[in-house]
């Protein structure tokens, strides 16, 4: 029952929220209607915007999917007397403890995160044609509300990864997600600097989202152990994690080239600015390859079978439609690339592990699967 309950609450909190948001964005229909043109957004509401709340669903899907395979796994790691005790472990239900801390420690840290890279460029955003409209060019928010924003999501991330640490049922009160919790925001941060000294700026911010899903699979079960069965294994993260790493520099490459001249004019670093948007587009085609074997190896190591292989296709249709989008230049036709595709990728790839994980073994017993 715990299960059920538990799939409907992702559905209902996680998915239907973010599509109801991505038909939004497509069809426009964020623009305020006339009887709402004058009406003041409140403060909560201008944090959100200022923050892109929206794009949580970016990093999200692969942490959720990383705390679907850790309750497998540490249901694996269980006594058999205790197995049939903590079945819906088995199907990738965490509890709803640990799982409200996990959304509320990933959206905590990319609120703090997202904030801080802000903060930061307010100076170089004024001067953007693209991005002189943001919250703090146009004064829309003080930098002591964002300085605000930043402090206070920064703390109660702290204070969720303690939580974390105390709620979990295997290696209940070891600090690990707590101790490792200052370590993790020193790096989402300390990634708003990178674009000021170094070409490979993308790869900092694949491995700041990549933390998402190590920090999910600690989370549930407090370690992170190579030994055993490979799919019950830290393997199973590391892999999921290089795979983030890989989408992350990939599209952000793409979305890189709206600010290529901007850049260049003001000395910031970037493989766009370093090698130009030709090539920087066929670096990122070249990665994303190399992300869709490592889901390939991802699969097959974590044992899934036909919904995988179905979810893997939707993935390595939505990165070519990506790819061929961006070479036509239209920022317009960029925004689609990087916003719409790759939350459809994020979500697929959620369905395909809660499927494999959660449903398929519960309710499917084709030989096909």
């Amino acid at each position: 029952m715990s299960l059920h309950v538990g799939l409907k609450s992702v559905t209902k909190l996680v998915i239907f929220p973010t599509i109801a948001q991505l038909v939004c964005v497509a069809r426009k229909e964020t623009r305020p209607q006339p009887d709402e043109e004058h009406k003041e957004p409140t403060l909560l509401e201008k944090w959100a915007d200022f923050v892109k709340i929206s794009h949580t669903v970016f990093a999200l899907p692969f942490a959720l999917s990383a705390t679907v395979l850790a309750a497998r796994a540490q249901h694996a790691g269980l006594e058999e007397s205790l197995q049939e005790n903590h079945i819906a472990m088995k199907h990738g239900w965490p509890g709803w403890k640990l799982f409200f801390l996990i959304i509320l420690a990933m959206v905590t840290a990319r609120t703090c995160a997202m904030a801080f890279n802000r903060i930061v460029d307010r100076k170089f955003d004024a001067l953007n044609p693209r991005t002189k409209n943001r919250h703090l060019p146009t004064g829309q928010i003080s930098l002591i509300s964002a300085w605000t924003l930043c402090l206070l999501s920064g703390v109660l991330f702290i204070g969720t990864t303690f939580g974390i640490d105390q709620v979990r049922e295997l290696n209940q009160g070891t600090l690990i997600c707590f101790m490792l919790s200052p370590v993790a925001l020193l790096f989402i941060l300390g990634y708003s600097f990178t674009k000021r000294f170094t070409d490979f700026t993308h790869i900092f911010l694949g491995i700041a989202l990549a933390i998402s899903p190590i920090g999910a699979w600690l989370a549930v079960n407090g370690s992170f152990d190579f030994t055993g069965s490979i799919k019950h294994s830290a393997i199973i993260p590391t892999l999921l994690a290089m795979i983030v790493v890989l989408w992350l520099i990939g599209f952000d490459i793409i979305y890189a080239i709206q600010d290529f001249k901007f850049d260049r004019t003001h000395q910031l670093h970037s493989i766009v600015v370093r090698w130009g948007p030709d090539n920087a587009l066929n670096v990122a085609f070249f990665i994303h390859i190399i992300m869709l074997i490592l889901m390939l190896l991802f699969g097959i190591l974590a044992g899934f079978k036909m919904s995988y292989w179905i979810g893997l296709l939707i993935v390595s249709c939505c990165i070519g439609l990506e790819h061929w989008i961006a070479r036509k230049r239209s920022l317009d036709w960029v925004q689609k690339a990087f916003f719409n595709l790759n939350a459809i990728i994020s979500l697929v790839f959620l369905a395909m592990v809660v499927t494999e994980v959660s449903i398929v073994p519960k309710f499917i017993s084709w030989r096909l699967w």
